[in-house]
């Protein structure tokens, strides 16, 4: 594609394989939502609640599903099966890059064993330190640090104040964003009387190809092994990652969330924001959880998951209360039996043929025992 960034609508179809509705050759020069979009703006729909405003957008064309194109009133369009992910593809064109170029700026220091390609950039008191390699294309913006023995693989890129300590490895193609902290001490210590013995970390960092790392988040290096991050995961900003643990390939973590050391997360998970998981846990392939979820135990099928946060209680209180949770849809099927039961029995006393206080003290003989039990029944819920 062009260096310039404006594409005519013909360009785009071709980069995005889409079929095309409307005139062609129209300029676009940026991406817009739907509302604020101009003549020269390519815009998408991907939400149908945003479809109300297709019938007034002065977006000079819109990527849609081809069940939405009557909306367009003809208007040019771009028609693919998955408006959000041709709208994802498109972004990249329109970028605006950081601006560097290759070798490695007056201020930086690298030192004499650092290995550093020279189609690489070393930006602004950026320090390399010994044993590193940095390949070529890869880019380390102003004051990064990148500790002995570290390996930055090609076209990765460090923006600004990243923190790499020893021995960490970086696949291709990575995005690590400004105040990451990768490599640094994982949370291991032994208890001894009323102090803790701190338990040194000798492991590293390995990081795959296509990983995305926002700012300010932090990845323990390993006890003895290594911490992994599988090829094309994502990590949002300020998540904390504990030593040795495992992310599978192609899984998504969204902001705030802490994992544990020892946990093996599987691949194409997704961790929705604010979530915990506890240490030495498995989490198979395609698992997904809602924000705020605690996960306490191995998750080893795959599917949606949730907890909900919920306001903090007495740890007693709390193991008793998740007992019950549990045992609600049992207590419920169990109260509903016993409920029929009862009827059943009103009607049986109301067909009887004896006499009233014979049948009423029937009824009360055999009532007893049943509502007894929906007594009980009913205390375990209320407790």
């Amino acid at each position: 594609m062009k260096s310039l960034k404006q594409y005519t609508l013909e360009e785009l179809a071709s980069f995005l394989q889409a079929q095309i509705q409307g005139d062609p050759a129209v300029v676009i020069t940026g991406l817009s939502s739907l509302q604020d979009a101009g003549p020269g703006s390519l815009s998408f729909l991907a939400n149908p609640g945003y479809k109300k405003y297709l019938a007034d957008t002065q977006a000079g064309a819109v990527i849609v599903r081809s069940e939405d194109v009557a909306a367009l009133q003809g208007r040019n369009a771009l028609i693919v099966s998955d408006p959000y992910l041709a709208f994802a593809r498109t972004s990249h064109l329109f970028a605006v890059e950081d601006e560097s170029s290759s070798g490695v700026h007056p201020s930086a220091i690298v030192s004499a064993s650092a290995k550093v390609d020279a189609g690489a950039w070393i930006g602004p008191g950026v320090i390399v330190e010994a044993g590193a390699s940095v390949a070529r294309g890869a880019r380390i913006f102003a004051q990064s640090f990148v500790g002995p023995r570290c390996h930055i693989g090609e076209g990765t890129v460090l923006h600004p104040r990243v923190t790499l300590r020893q021995d960490v490895t970086l696949g291709e193609d990575c995005i690590i964003h400004s105040g990451a902290v990768i490599g640094d001490d994982g949370f291991g210590l032994a208890r001894h009387g009323s102090e803790w013995v701190k338990i040194s970390q000798l492991g590293g960092v390995v990081i795959g190809n296509q990983v995305e790392i926002g700012s300010n988040t932090t990845i323990d290096r390993g006890a003895l092994g290594n911490t992994c991050i599988g090829d094309g995961v994502k990590l949002d900003n300020q998540i904390q990652v504990g030593h040795n643990v495992e992310i599978g390939c192609h899984t998504a973590i969204a902001a705030c969330v802490g994992v544990s050391g020892s946990t093996r997360i599987g691949r194409r998970c997704v961790i929705g924001g604010g979530t915990g998981i506890a240490g030495h846990l498995t989490i198979a392939d395609d698992v997904y959880t809602a924000g705020m979820a605690m996960i306490t135990r191995s998750i080893r099928q795959a599917g949606v998951w949730s907890s909900g946060g919920i306001g903090t209680m007495p740890v007693e209180d709390w193991r008793r209360n998740t007992v019950r949770f549990r045992q609600l849809d049992s207590m419920a099927k169990r109260l509903k039996l016993l409920e029929q039961r009862l009827e059943q029995m009103d009607r049986a006393q109301q067909n009887s043929p004896q006499d009233s206080a014979s049948a009423e003290r029937f009824s009360r003989d055999q009532k007893k025992p049943e509502k007894a039990a929906v007594v009980r029944a009913a205390g375990e819920v209320q407790l």
